[in-house]
């Protein structure tokens, strides 16, 4: 099976879901935030309903509204990717019909958390999903949420799927990823900000990011310049990078990228319990880091 080398372009961003002072939905901010990523930020698609976007803490309903009003904002210039994945395949496959009938591009669906399914459950899960849509799949492996890994060969099995076509890769182990990349044609995304550069260096395609609302630019120069060949200036935008790279994790990621929206007078509003919004010495760091990477919040 061949699969496009690039399904979802090279830059995403892992967008936020803005919501009202109140807590409810802000659709319309979602909107003109989408339209910020894309414009001003360089991204080629967004993920919406991800982690980063408070995805535990939204109903089925409002991920739906969210994700109709990304697509109408900007599905005519960047690609949206629908997160759907839950550690119940059933309604992990609802929310993929759902996705594909809103409009979305394409699909993220996490490795099911919390139960740690065998690998023969893990299998299973992605393709009852990839067996019953028709839109590209990215599937995302992150052991350290999760509670299990994707195997090596599990997602090389995974590839023979027509419609599994892409990995964010968050497992932190290059000799694995390296040995799937060597063995399928898998896109693998980093979806770790700061390893992008080494995940490119085997054959990787891009990041799906969560500094990237406000790294975006450099983000995507270091992806283009390490693809003409430039390492050189593919590594100078990686060490510019890394302060926010690394920074915006220093608490969860969804906090401080809500506090430097707000900062910048862009929507975002509170986050939802059981995370807690940024404090001003947690937002004065992030401004740090920023500086650090020559970026003003």
């Amino acid at each position: 099976m061949t699969h496009d080398p690039r399904p979802f372009g090279r830059l995403l961003t892992a967008m936020v879901t803005p919501f009202a002072p109140d807590g409810s939905l802000d659709v319309e901010g979602a909107a003109k935030l989408a339209s910020y990523l894309v414009d001003e930020q360089r991204n080629d698609a967004l993920v919406i309903s991800g982690t980063t976007g408070e995805s535990p803490t939204t109903t089925d309903a409002e991920k739906d509204r969210l994700l109709r009003a990304v697509v109408e904002a900007v599905g005519d210039r960047a690609k949206v990717v629908a997160g759907v994945g839950t550690n119940n395949t059933a309604h992990t496959i609802e929310l993929a019909h759902a996705a594909e009938k809103a409009g979305a591009h394409g699909l993220l669906v996490v490795t099911p958390y919390y139960n740690k399914p065998p690998q023969a459950g893990v299998e299973r899960h992605f393709r009852a999903v990839a067996d019953v849509v028709g839109l590209p799949i990215m599937v995302y492996d992150i052991p350290h949420r999760a509670g299990v890994a994707i195997a090596t060969e599990t997602m090389c099995r995974l590839a023979e799927h027509e419609r599994i076509v892409g990995v964010k890769d968050a497992k932190g182990d290059l000799t694995a990823s390296s040995w799937v990349l060597t063995r399928t044609d898998l896109a693998y995304y980093s979806g770790d900000d700061a390893a992008t550069l080494p995940l490119l260096s085997i054959g990787g395609t891009g990041l799906v990011g969560t500094s990237t609302h406000f790294t975006g630019p450099i983000a995507k120069e270091m992806i283009e310049a390490y693809e003409r060949g430039d390492t050189a200036a593919a590594l100078a935008s990686h060490r510019r990078a890394m302060p926010l790279f690394t920074g915006i994790f220093r608490v969860p990621g969804t906090m401080l990228v809500k506090a430097g929206l707000r900062a910048r007078g862009l929507p975002a509003g509170p986050v939802r319990s059981p995370l807690v919004d940024a404090s001003e010495q947690e937002l004065g760091q992030l401004r740090r880091d920023a500086s650090a990477a020559g970026l003003t919040l």
